[in-house]
C-alpha cells in the first residue's frame, strides 16, 4: 500500500510543474531527467524498485556544471578582476547558503520526492536536501539541453545573487567562506589552533593555524585571536581555491 501511495505521490509531483518552469525560464525535453533530480535516495531505498535511480549522480554533475558556469558569468562580468577575487565571489555565489536560497524562489521542496523518514523529519525544509536538489536540477538541465542553455539557466536564477557583488554586499568574513569551501571540496571543517602570542597586555600579537586533515595549510597573525584567524582564513581560502582552479 506504502508503494502505491509513493507512486503516486510521484505523479502528482510530475504533473504540477508549469510554475516551476516558468520560475526556471526552462521547460524539460526529457522529463524523466527532472524526475529523477527530484528522487532523494530515502525515497529510492523505501520505495524498493530494481534499477530505479535517486538524485546523487545528477547532483554530482550538476555541482561541476555549476562551478564552470559561474566561473565563465564572473569572468565575463568581472572583466578586470584577478584570480583571487573572482574565487572570492564564487565562493560567495556557490554555496549552501545560496543554493537555499534559489530553492527557496522555486518552491523546490515541494517538488521532492523523499521517503517516509525524511518526511517525518521535515526534510523538505533541510538546507542540505534542497541545496543537493539545486545541483541535481542543474545536472537534469545540462544532459537535457547542453552547457550553454545551462549557463542561461543559472545566470537567471544567480544573477540577484551577482548583483550582491556589484553593490559590495558580499560576505568578508573569511573564515565563512572558507568552511563552506572546505565542506565542499574536503568534507570537512578548518581546524583553528592558537600556537603562540606575545607582547605586553596592552599590545598583544596573536598566531594562529589552520590544520585541514591534519596538515597545516595557513597561519595568520593579528592583534586579537579572532583577527589572525581571518587573516589565516584568508590564506588559506586564496591558496586552496587556487589550487581548485588548477
Amino acid at each position: 500500500m506504502h508503494i502505491v501511495t509513493m507512486e503516486q505521490e510521484q505523479k502528482s509531483i510530475i504533473n504540477n510543474l508549469d510554475i516551476l518552469f516558468e520560475r526556471l525560464d526552462y521547460s524539460f525535453n526529457r522529463i524523466q531527467l527532472l524526475e529523477e533530480a527530484f528522487r532523494h535516495s530515502s525515497f529510492v531505498n523505501e520505495l524498493g524498485v530494481p534499477g530505479l535511480k535517486d538524485n546523487e549522480r545528477l547532483e554530482f554533475l550538476g555541482d561541476a556544471v555549476l562551478d564552470l558556469a559561474v566561473s565563465h558569468i564572473l569572468m565575463d562580468h568581472f572583466k578586470n578582476a584577478k584570480e583571487g577575487d573572482l574565487s572570492k565571489f564564487r565562493a560567495a555565489v556557490v554555496n549552501e547558503k545560496g543554493l537555499v536560497q534559489i530553492a527557496d524562489e522555486l518552491n523546490l521542496g515541494n517538488y521532492i520526492l523523499l521517503g517516509k523518514g525524511e518526511e517525518s523529519t521535515n526534510g523538505r525544509k533541510k538546507p542540505s536536501i534542497l541545496a543537493n536538489t539545486v545541483e541535481a536540477m542543474l545536472g537534469a538541465i545540462y544532459l537535457d539541453a547542453g552547457f550553454e542553455r545551462t549557463k542561461q539557466v543559472i545566470q537567471h536564477l544567480f544573477f540577484p545573487l551577482i548583483e550582491q557583488i556589484d553593490s559590495g554586499n558580499i560576505n568578508d568574513d573569511y573564515k565563512s567562506l572558507l568552511q563552506e569551501f572546505t565542506q565542499d571540496f574536503y568534507k570537512t571543517r578548518p581546524e583553528y589552533r592558537h600556537i603562540h602570542e606575545s607582547g605586553p597586555a596592552h599590545n598583544r600579537t596573536f598566531k594562529v593555524v589552520i590544520r585541514i586533515n591534519g596538515t597545516i595549510i595557513a597561519e595568520g597573525i593579528g592583534k586579537s585571536k579572532k583577527e589572525a584567524e581571518q587573516h589565516a582564513a584568508r590564506e588559506a581560502f586564496h591558496c586552496l581555491s587556487g589550487q581548485t582552479n588548477h
